[in-house]
């Protein structure tokens, strides 16, 4: 059985729980390691013993979320076509999109690189930056902006290629660069001074690293994947069904930014103390939801390619099994984080008032940790079904339509508490509306399985 072959076993025919460690395990892996690549320029800033350093990464979180959201966004879309298209036995489509994700990432990468260089100075004033952390927080972004086109197809691509059902070589190039990126940061921040300039340049490297691997993969290995620009060349225009099926993910990353871009224009009244402690409780409690999303995104293309092959059975009993699998693992991450809140905050923050502030807000936070999985379920199953409309309406639900109105109108009630109270009922709302769509997509799709199954008879 060759590579390809194997990769048709396991989405239709491999025990179900089989299939969903096969293909949850490497994506939860991979999105510890970008866990980890999150916190590991924060982290050796933070060994500097400068607040205001570690203020100024906080504050250009937001770029690098956008950033990654065009990423996710085009990698996302690209990942449930290609594992619906399989599913429909159209290598010729696999293709087409995955030419189109490649070379869509180069030009938006160039595209968002120029943007945020021309308009560097009005949007670090947006995003809350003051005297002093204005000049770090600009270094800071302009070598991430640098870099765009290069960590968007990193990013991007290494999603491609998970919905092809190589979950294990999206997991290694992100690990690799991963790795680059640790090695990295403490020569450069630690060793040469050179600061959160060092970590943006280590950052990069990283992801150039990933890049590399990547682009081994698909010219040595049996794969459908192409990144040949012919093929983009002979549908253009599909681009648009990628990016309306990727669009959830990169509203829901890019309302996150937003929100906290917000959220610090808010906390910056209460002194660089508010914003740093806020920006390392943020980065301790990625773990709970960055688990949860990573195991729903790892077993997308597994729903993506039985709703393709029109498989219900074996929908519904992914969608059992991995809600089981995914409240388990968000009610573990929370009891972790609850446990070791105070060295996590450690981790980030030296000074004794601002870690103090950091470990409350990690208290807080933590509290709609269990529910987060059923949000991630139902916006990943809304996707994999191909309903591009509601699963962007549940994406702007958590950190837009609620989280927003609410931080603005928390903050007014209860100060720098209300931030993470908005956050709570914002997680919680959204999780509860997003269920309730996803039970209904469900059921229209059952009805429609169950009209065409009787019309053959």
């Amino acid at each position: 059985m060759d590579k390809k072959e194997k990769q048709e076993y396991l989405f239709q025919e491999a025990g179900v729980w089989k299939a969903i460690s096969r293909m949850a395990i490497p994506a939860m892996v991979s999105i510890l390691v970008m866990l980890i690549y999150n916190m590991a320029d924060m982290f050796f800033v933070g060994q500097l013993g400068d607040t205001a350093q570690v203020a100024a990464v906080s504050l250009v979180g937001p770029v690098f979320t956008l950033m990654m959201a065009i990423g996710t966004m085009i990698g996302g879309g690209g990942s449930v076509l290609t594992a619906k298209t399989l599913g429909e036995k159209d290598f010729e489509k696999v293709k087409l999109y995955s030419s189109l994700c490649c070379w869509s990432s180069i030009v938006l990468g160039l595209l968002f690189s120029v943007v945020v260089l021309l308009f560097s100075n009005p949007l670090l004033r947006f995003l809350g930056a003051d005297s002093n952390t204005f000049y770090l927080a600009k270094q800071y972004m302009t070598i991430l902006a640098l870099g765009a086109p290069i960590t968007i197809f990193a990013n991007g691509f290494g999603n491609v290629i998970r919905g092809e059902g190589s979950v294990k070589e999206g997991m290694v190039g992100h690990l690799l660069g991963t790795l680059v990126n640790i090695v990295l940061d403490p020569l450069f921040i630690l060793v040469l001074r050179m600061g959160v300039g060092g970590a943006a340049v280590a950052t990069v490297l990283g992801n150039v690293t990933a890049v590399l691997y990547f682009l081994v993969y698909i010219k040595k290995s049996n794969t459908n994947l192409t990144l040949q620009p012919s093929y983009a060349k002979r549908q253009p225009s599909a681009i648009i069904q990628i990016l309306a099926l990727g669009l959830p993910n990169m509203i829901n990353s890019t309302l996150a930014g937003f929100a906290g871009a917000f959220a610090n224009q808010l906390l910056v009244r209460y002194g660089t103390n508010a914003v740093a402690a806020m920006g390392a409780a943020g980065k301790s409690t990625l773990i709970i939801s960055m688990l949860q999303m990573g195991l729903c995104m790892g077993v997308q293309p597994l729903m993506a390619y039985n709703y393709g092959a029109k498989n219900m059975p074996r929908i519904k009993e992914v969608l059992a099994k991995l809600s089981i699998l995914t409240v388990t693992t968000g009610l573990s991450a929370t009891i972790f984080c609850l446990f070791n809140s105070r060295m996590m905050i450690a981790l980030f923050l030296k000074e004794p008032e601002a870690l103090a502030l950091g470990q409350q807000m990690v208290t807080l936070l933590i509290l709609s940790g269990p529910f987060l999985g059923l949000f991630y379920i139902g916006s990943n199953f809304l996707q994999a079904s191909g309903n591009a409309l509601l699963a962007t309406i549940v994406s702007m639900l958590r950190q837009g339509v609620f989280l927003i109105p609410l931080l603005y109108a928390m903050n007014a009630l209860f100060g720098v508490t209300g931030n993470i109270i908005a956050h709570i009922i914002a997680d919680i709302t959204a999780a509860a509306v997003a269920i309730a769509l996803a039970l209904r997509q469900y059921g229209k799709l059952k009805q429609s399985v169950s009209e065409s199954a009787a019309g053959l008879h």
